[in-house]
This record gives C-alpha cells, sequence and structure tokens, in this order.
C-alpha cells in the first residue's frame, strides 16, 4: 500500500489526532504530575518496562515471524492513545490523570518508542538489511508526536477561547478522517490482514488483557486509589495503535509492520469495553473489603 492513503493520509489523520490533544492540554497538565507522583510513576514503570517486556515473551511464545514480532513490539512501546481518556470518563476514572499521563507518555515516547523498535529490529531481523529508527526517523517521530501537540497547546495558551470552540470539531474530523483513512487502508490490503488475521487475533487479544489487567491491578496492589487505578488501566491497556501503523507504514514503509497494530485496534475497542465493567464491579467489590486501600485516589 505504497498510496497517498499511507504517505499522506495516515500522517494526517495522526496529526489532526494530535493537535486535538494538544487543544486540550496546558502545562498545569505535566505540573499535575507532581501532585501523584506514586500514581504516575507505578503507570510509567508498567508501560515502558513491564509491558514491553511482557510482549517481547509472548512474541518469543507464540513464535511470529520476525516482521510481525518487530510489529508487537513496535505496538507495545507505543504510549496510552487519546481513547483511553473516553473510556476512562466512562469508567469513572480518574480523567485528569490520564490526560497527565497521555502527555508525559507522548513525550518520553520519542524517546522510548525508537529504541525498543531498534532492539526488535536488531533482535528479530526482519529485514535484510540494517533498516531501523535511525537518528533522522527518529525526528520523523518527534514530527508526527510532538509538533502536533505542541501547535494544539501554543493555541490554547494564547487563543484559549478558539481552543475550546475547536476541540469537538477537530475530536470528530480526527475520527472521521481516520476511518475512512484506515478502512481504505485495509480495503487495499484485506487479502494480507486475512491471512495474517489468525495467528495475530489470540497474541493482540492476550497482550491486551494483559495490559489492561496490570494497569489496574499493580496500582491496586501498590494502594494506588480506585479512581486513579480504573485510569492507569486504560492508559497502559489502550495503546495508541494508530501511532505505530503510522511509523510501520510511513516511516519504515512496511505494511507487514503495522499488522498487529492494525489487528490491536480494531479488537481493542471490544475488550477494553468489556473490561471497564468488569474493573467497576470489581473496584467497588474491593473498596468495601478494603477501604484503606482505596483512601487515596476515590
Amino acid at each position: 500500500m505504497g498510496s497517498a492513503l499511507t504517505t499522506i493520509g495516515l500522517p494526517v489523520a495522526l496529526g489532526i489526532i494530535m493537535l486535538g490533544l494538544g487543544l486540550s492540554l496546558t502545562l498545569a497538565d505535566f505540573a499535575r504530575v507532581l501532585k501523584q507522583p506514586k500514581a504516575v510513576i507505578i503507570a510509567l514503570l508498567c508501560q515502558l518496562i513491564l509491558l514491553p517486556a511482557i510482549c517481547f515473551g509472548l512474541v518469543l511464545a507464540f513464535q511470529l515471524p520476525p516482521v510481525l514480532a518487530v510489529g508487537m513490539m513496535m505496538l507495545a512501546a507505543s504510549p496510552g492513545g487519546t481513547t483511553a481518556n473516553l473510556y476512562s470518563h466512562l469508567f469513572r476514572g480518574d480523567i485528569a490523570l490520564n490526560i497527565s499521563l497521555t502527555a508525559v507518555n507522548s513525550v518520553i515516547a520519542v524517546i522510548t518508542l525508537p529504541l525498543i523498535t531498534n532492539f526488535a529490529i536488531a533482535y528479530f531481523r526482519p529485514f535484510d538489511d540494517t533498516l531501523g529508527l535511525q537518528w533522522s526517523k527518529a525526528l520523523e517521530v518527534f514530527a508526527i508526536v510532538l509538533l502536533p501537540v505542541a501547535l494544539g497547546m501554543i493555541v490554547r495558551r494564547f487563543w484559549p477561547k478558539f481552543a475550546d470552540g475547536m476541540d469537538k470539531p477537530v475530536r470528530i474530523a480526527s475520527v472521521i478522517i481516520l476511518i475512512v483513512v484506515i478502512a481504505g487502508a485495509v480495503a487495499s490490503n484485506w487479502a494480507l490482514l486475512v491471512a495474517n488475521f489468525t495467528q495475530l487475533a489470540l497474541i493482540t487479544i492476550l497482550f491486551c488483557v494483559i495490559s489492561l489487567s496490570i494497569g489496574f491491578l499493580v496500582p491496586r496492589w501498590l494502594r494506588v486509589g480506585k479512581r486513579q487505578s480504573i485510569a492507569t488501566s486504560f492508559e497502559i491497556g489502550i495503546h495508541n495503535a494508530t501511532l505505530a501503523i503510522v511509523i510501520a507504514q510511513s516511516v519504515l514503509g512496511s505494511v507487514e509492520l503495522s499488522l498487529p497494530a492494525a489487528v490491536y485496534g480494531v479488537l481493542m475497542f471490544f475488550i477494553a469495553f468489556g473490561f471497564g465493567f468488569l474493573i467497576r464491579e470489581r473496584a467497588s467489590a474491593g473498596d468495601v473489603a478494603a477501604p484503606s486501600a482505596t483512601s487515596q485516589g476515590s
């Protein structure tokens, strides 16, 4: 799929999504991290260290082909998606924490995503040459992730009323463009997607469930509040599949690399929705059983 849909459509769609994120962010969202460092540190350690290690183990256990293995690792290295904020809102998580984590994750991912991707490429060697995210390509990741966010934040800082007015239209536009672009990408690569769906469905479902579970259970085990744990669950469990797809296809020029993120991106919505009901009930029961563990963030 070397069409304009890949080279132009996907980056534009992601850029609009990240711009929308920036329009909703202020410097206070980053400063807020200092007010609840425990939840933030736990979430970041889980997302940046624990999940890539677990994903690496899953990839080895499932014996995925090298290209798909790297695609899974790239997905694991992707930060939380903006969809996490929506799910957190639906299931009464700490939205402020979600926004702060998304902001911090987006910055850190500029460094960690190329590092983890290059490690996976060096280990699995899916290409005949040494293709990877070199500095020039890492700068592309920086431009794709941070520049639209920074632009949105600048607009919000100097023209807050305009930013508030544009927030909803930009969100709607990003969803519409993303659906159109991904639908076109799926249609043009239908045979390739179907051929690999079977071997990717189970590992992506398992990885999504593990990500969501770790995001909820680890903070709860470490006595983080209920609403904060719900927020970290979705922030850690809902990876930015669109970012992984854009980097795979537009930066590294490989449709195959994007297949794990594409399969995950479809299945994740249903898994996260069901998991939300599960942890909401579990959290409610846990409040009765262990009130001391929830006093921090309820």
